[in-house]
């Protein structure tokens, strides 16, 4: 049985932070890498989104964000920010309109931080900056709310941090510092990809704790992509399982790692460091999943799937709805009556 910790206070369910419908992404010769992927987050929401490495976790955030790399493109589908008046079509849209939302109402921490702080700056420069140029705060207003947002994200001698440069600084510290720089104009969204990833397992907690802090103070949603299931128990509302560059399930934590409807879902929670150890020994997943691109007759575990039958690859396999939310891409779902 899967074990989370005492659960975040619900969020408010009206409306929708994030649309996506039907999106598809495709690589080098038209080859889809993600397919079909829909999936919203609520106000205050925190969505898991879990998968092995390939499964096209990292590829549907950045298509999100706008942020694929060269050759890789969105195909087919929709991503909207926000709903009604305020929203924003981010599907095929212009620079001056990313210029707009990144940052402000859409924001982004990945797993290695040093990788996004330019080492030749103070640490105190490259926040001001965006409070700055983004936010519109003269210097002295933008160094007093810096040295804000660095005690509110744990750096407790901020003074000292802001006058510093990134290579003084553990890996620990500047996700931190990222995670200053993401949430200082208030955006709707935090995408986190694999931000803890990199840490060990003590400054890992740390940082789930401030993110999840800050989703109460700053009433953010958040999408939280990782491989790690335990991090998933802890500080999710609700889980997306990605496969093949499909989701295959979705629905409450709880329910879905509790009661988990799809096959790979019930590979992932055997491997998954949560549970109760005492009662097993460690499994893997046999097989590899399929390359980005690769097209497969019906499902796309079907190779690796110990319940597959000649039924799992004739064709297609739809989304069966479960309700509550539920939902799991399998022909030997029950379908409810």
């Amino acid at each position: 049985m899967a074990t989370r910790r005492p659960a975040v206070p619900q969020p408010e369910t009206t409306g929708s932070t994030l649309g996506v419908t039907d999106l598809r992404v495709s690589v080098a010769h038209g080859q889809t890498a993600v397919r079909d992927v829909s999936f919203d987050i609520a106000p205050g929401e925190s969505v898991g989104l879990v998968g092995e490495s390939g499964s096209g976790k990292t590829l549907t955030c950045r298509a999100v964000l706008g942020l694929l790399p060269g050759g890789v493109r969105v195909e087919a589908g929709r991503v909207e920010l926000g709903e009604g008046p305020t929203a924003v079509e981010l599907t095929g849209a212009g620079r001056r309109t990313w210029n707009q939302v990144r940052g402000t109402r859409l924001a982004a921490v990945f797993q290695d931080p040093a990788s996004y702080l330019n080492p030749s700056l103070t640490i105190g420069h490259q926040v001001d900056e965006q409070l700055r140029v983004r936010g519109g705060l003269a210097r002295a207003e933008a160094r007093t709310r810096t040295l804000e947002l660095l005690l509110e994200v744990g750096i407790h001698d901020a003074a000292t941090v802001y006058h510093q440069y990134p290579f003084q600084l553990s890996g620990g510290m500047l996700q931190r510092v990222l995670i200053a720089i993401a949430v200082s104009l208030n955006p709707d969204l935090l995408i986190a990809d694999e931000a803890t990833t990199a840490l060990d397992t003590v400054v890992q907690a740390e940082i789930l704790d401030l993110v999840g802090r800050l989703r109460r103070s700053h009433r953010l949603s958040l999408l939280l992509v990782t491989h790690d299931l335990a991090v998933v128990a802890e500080s999710c509302d609700r889980v997306l399982v990605m496969y093949g560059g499909e989701i295959v399930e979705s629905g409450p934590t709880e329910q879905v790692l509790n009661d988990p409807q799809h096959p790979y879902t019930q590979a992932l929670m055997r491997v998954a460091s949560i549970g109760d150890w005492s009662r097993r020994t460690l499994e893997t997943i046999a097989g590899q999943p399929p390359a980005p691109g690769e097209e497969l007759p019906g499902c796309r575990f079907a190779p690796r799937c110990p319940l597959a039958a000649a039924e799992c690859t004739a064709a297609p396999v739809p989304v069966v709805e479960l309700g509550d939310q539920r939902a799991a891409r399998c022909v030997k779902v029950a379908v409810p009556a």
